[in-house]
């Protein structure tokens, strides 16, 4: 069991990742909480739901949380996501002024927050947000397995 101060914001993107499937999107949630922890915004992938390819838990968070605040700013704001972000959402973090990214499951495939690509941290952009990975990653992990599984026959 984990004990981070994220780990309750991680159950949070945890629930709203099981609302994906229901609309044939892959198993991703994502919330964006303040300074202070309170939740500005909870999201999962809707790119099925709305035919919007930009659509991901992340960028449908990061939207939410800055309309919330009236803000496109999100300084202070940490980002809590169940899968690693792709280039798209980890541009959009950086852009965003997130201050901290946190996620669940590594993606090997297309992440990029440290494992095919790091966006977060190339020294060249105006804004590196703080990463922790890894948290939850198996419970996130198994959640997108088994919707997979479901998906291509086991």
């Amino acid at each position: 069991m984990s004990s981070s101060p994220y780990d309750v914001l991680m159950l949070r993107a945890l629930e709203q990742a099981e609302q994906a499937p229901v609309h044939g999107d892959v198993p991703v949630g994502a919330v964006v909480a303040d300074a202070d922890g309170t939740i500005l915004s909870a999201a999962h992938n809707g790119r099925e739901a709305v035919g919007d390819p930009t659509a991901h838990a992340e960028v449908l968070a990061i939207r939410a949380a800055a309309q919330a605040l009236g803000s496109w700013r999100l300084t202070g704001c940490t980002l809590v996501v169940t899968l690693e972000p792709c280039t798209m959402c980890a541009g959009a973090l950086v852009l965003a002024r997130v201050d901290r990214l946190v996620y669940g499951a590594v993606d090997p495939k297309a992440g990029a927050a440290g494992s095919l690509w790091d966006v977060v941290r190339d020294r060249r952009l105006n804004h590196r947000p703080e990463v922790i990975g890894g948290l939850r990653a198996e419970e996130c992990g198994a959640q997108l397995r088994r919707f997979f599984e479901g998906h291509r026959g086991g």
